[in-house]
């Protein structure tokens, strides 16, 4: 009988040691009782939950539902709703609730006591957080690998870190203007003169002032347009132009590029950086996996590689990781190396909750583009996702992407700040090439050599600024897109 009455003890002497503050949850209820205005200025933040006393919750809780009512809570209306019998720190209720009022503090303190209550509330979770990972880590399940645990773990503790948040509410619109005045001298002072990061790609950039942060920017296209092709391009454009400068608190400022973070679901981490190192040392990706490649092209590819070292581009190649997973790591990238645009290929190869997935995959992919747009907000960065689109477009005389063709088009297409699709006619011209010789093979020439090597980027959807059609220099063998050389930029001819 010893050891179960030690464990007992061991258990009250937990209880006691747990962080709690009675008196601070006893003047909060009492002032709430004595001002119901009290209850507005702490709800959007605490919840019952946060008491550390049982009793004091279901007192919040009756206070609450009062109020929320349009009636009075106070003492002598919140007792009715208790039997006459019951009791609190063996006082009878209608003492207990008049002893309450007697202490309560004042409305001003009312906020500050709330966050204590909350804080508190925060730090007990965490305890139990931190209790229940070194008891599964003692009796781990078979089914549970470790890196299962950390994950569950990091899933936990955002939810406690996402839940009761009190830095919210409304701002002053001086405070959005001054926000805006900063902005606008960013983008007065940046390369270019965007308010955004820029893709390196300066049609695209002038379409779209730059990556906007906190935008979730969905790029679709069907098979073989050059998805991953154009996002590998910004991702390294991005990171070979970043420039930071150092604080007064010693972070570092991203003044120009930035720090990029790839989630590549479908290729892995080797495969994505020979796809970077052709483009950038153009050589055919092909060339270089096959050893097809002379002794000139093996030291451009070395030189380039050298080059290539110090770039601020991080690769996540784990295939079928959840949306939870995906912003969990996306935190702790920018929580230890920093994080400007972050990159996800693509879309449909992550995955939902169980719940979500059990109600179709409508409801999965609306759960996971919802979730990216409220991680490129949390994390203040934009997040460029890609898109698969539906067949239906192959069935069309005219093949330009519309935003009807997005795969669940509902959720993807309300969610993201910037739709864009890839088009490129070359592609389709080919598969009509006629025989060689006759009239319409002559056509078909003069055709195709007007549409080789250009790409259209479509922008279809843009919160902050106007649709339209940007027109991109393509290089297949290189998978390479870069700026077109138009007409008016060229140097005048001379006769």
């Amino acid at each position: 009988m010893v050891a179960p009455a030690r464990k007992i003890e061991e258990a009250t002497a937990l209880a006691r040691l747990a962080p709690h503050n009675v008196e601070a949850e006893r003047q909060l209820l009492g002032a709430m009782l004595m001002n119901n205005e009290t209850f507005f200025r702490v709800s959007d933040f605490l919840e019952a939950a946060h008491f550390f006393i049982e009793q004091h919750r279901g007192i919040y809780e009756k206070i609450g539902q009062l109020i929320r009512a349009g009636k009075v809570a106070s003492p002598i209306t919140l007792k009715t709703f208790y039997p006459a019998d019951y009791q609190i720190a063996e006082m009878p209720i209608t003492q207990y609730l008049l002893r309450l009022a007697s202490e309560a503090t004042t409305i001003i303190n009312a906020e500050d006591y709330g966050r204590i209550i909350h804080d508190l509330a925060v730090r007990r979770n965490l305890i139990r957080i931190g209790e229940d990972m070194v008891n599964i880590a003692f009796d781990a399940p078979i089914d549970m690998p470790p890196r299962a645990q950390i994950e569950d773990a990091e899933r936990r503790l955002f939810e406690l870190a996402e839940t009761g948040r009190y830095e919210g509410g409304f701002h002053t619109f001086s405070d959005a203007l001054r926000d805006a005045i900063d902005m606008a001298a960013a983008a007065y002072q940046r390369d270019g003169n965007l308010s955004g990061i820029s893709t390196g790609l300066s049609d695209l950039d002038r379409q779209m002032g730059g990556l906007q942060r906190s935008d979730l920017v969905i790029l679709a296209a069907r098979p073989a347009m050059g998805k991953t092709s154009l996002v590998t391009n910004i991702a390294y454009n991005v990171a070979a132009a970043y420039e930071a400068v150092e604080q007064p608190d010693g972070t570092m400022k991203t003044v120009n590029g930035g720090i990029v973070g790839f989630f590549s679901l479908e290729m892995s981490s080797e495969q994505l950086a020979t796809r970077i190192l052709a483009e950038q040392a153009e050589i055919s990706s092909s060339d270089i996996r096959r050893g097809s490649i002379d002794e000139n092209q093996f030291a451009k590819l070395a030189a380039v590689a050298q080059q290539m070292q110090t770039l601020p581009l991080y690769i996540d190649h784990t295939g079928g990781i959840s949306i939870a997973q995906l912003a969990a790591r996306a935190r702790r990238l920018k929580r230890q190396r920093g994080l400007d645009v972050l990159i996800v290929d693509y879309l449909q190869l992550l995955s939902g909750s169980s719940k979500s997935a059990s109600n179709g995959r409508v409801q999965e992919i609306t759960e996971i583009t919802t979730g990216l747009k409220a991680l490129a907000k949390e994390l203040n960065v934009p997040i460029v996702a890609l898109s698969q689109l539906s067949r239906q477009v192959e069935n069309r005389d005219d093949k330009r992407p519309q935003l009807a063709d997005l795969r669940e088009s509902g959720s993807i297409e309300q969610d993201a700040d910037v739709v864009m699709f890839i088009y490129r006619d070359e592609y389709y011209m080919q598969a009509k090439k006629p025989k060689e010789g006759t009239e319409e093979f002559f056509k078909w020439q003069a055709e195709m050599e007007a549409v080789a090597g250009v790409a259209e980027v479509i922008i279809g959807k843009q919160r902050h600024g106007p649709t339209g059609t940007v027109q991109l220099a393509f290089e297949a063998q290189f998978t390479r897109f870069g700026n077109l050389a138009r007409e008016d930029y060229l140097p005048a001819r001379m006769e």
